[in-house]
This record gives structure tokens, sequence and C-alpha cells, in this order.
């Protein structure tokens, strides 16, 4: 996949999920495609229990599209297989993708942004490594890569425009 990737990790609580929010219509209105992949440990199933396509699922299909006018999704069973986010990632369409945003997925090799809260459990060294390319956070800290104030997502948007441009 040439669309490249860009990871936004951090503990839970940090708010990944609300920066994300506020970012990407601030990317689109940049002219940016992004398409976004997450990550979550919990058990899921977007399909509803009863419909068609979860009964066919269920009784075997390994892979189902659920497609309409509006959107079109495709469900995989994965026993026994790890998450490679390659995998994940070349199933996107890159024709119409700028960037691909990834929540999640903190030990995969590819570049990302740390967001680290003041008062959240675990230590910010943990999440710091070759692949960091810039720091969101509350705190002034003195770090190697960029550091953003994690409450401005014009600042960070603005940082992924400029780090886009820059590849």
């Amino acid at each position: 996949m040439s669309v490249p990737l860009l990871a936004v990790v951090g503990w839970s609580g940090t708010g990944k999920t609300t920066l994300l929010q506020q970012v990407i219509p601030l990317l689109r209105a940049q002219g940016i495609r992004p398409g976004l992949i997450k990550h979550t440990h919990h058990q899921m199933d977007i399909d509803t229990a009863g419909k068609d396509s979860y009964l066919l699922r269920k009784a075997g299909a390994d892979q189902v599209i659920v497609a309409s006018e509006q959107r079109w999704a495709l469900m995989c069973e994965t026993p026994q297989q790890p998450l490679s986010l390659a995998q994940l990632a070349s199933r996107m369409d890159a024709a119409s993708l700028d960037l691909v945003l990834v929540e999640g997925f903190k030990q995969e090799p590819v570049p990302r942004m740390v967001l680290w809260r003041r008062g959240v459990k675990g230590e910010i060294d943990e999440l710091l490594d070759d692949w960091v390319i810039a720091v969101a956070t509350d705190e002034a800290l003195a770090l190697q890569v960029p550091v953003l104030d994690i409450n401005q997502p014009e600042q960070v948007a603005e940082y992924i425009v400029q780090w886009l441009k820059n590849r």
C-alpha cells in the first residue's frame, strides 16, 4: 500500500478517539482524504444478531460484505490469526485515500504520534521509540521530537499536513 500510515497511540483514557474526531474534519478541510484503522481489545461485532448477514456469517462464511447505496463493510473472521496492520491497510482503497490514520497498534513499525496526558496511567517513556515523530501532550516536555498541544486539534492537524508534505 502506498498510502502513508500514521498511528496515534497512547494509554487508555488519553483521548485518542476524541482528538481524531476533531482532527479528521480539519484534515478534510485541507483537502486530505483520511482513512482510519482502529484497534480494539474488546469483543466486537458490527453485525446485528438476527439479520441475514449475521446469520450467514454465523453459518460459516469467513468473509461477508454487506453493501448498500450509502456504504459497504467487509467482515472477516480471524480465529487464531494475529491481526496484521499491513494486511488490514492493504484492504483499503489506496486510490481514494491520502493518509490512513491508525488508532492503536502501538507495537507496529509505522510512524506514530504519541498522546500523553498528565495523570493517565502508564509512563510516557514506554511509548517512545524510533517510530515516534511527535508527541501531543498537556505538559511541557523536553523531547527529541516536536511537542504539540493535545488540546489544540488545529495544531495537531497542521503538523500532520506538514508531515505529509515533507514525506
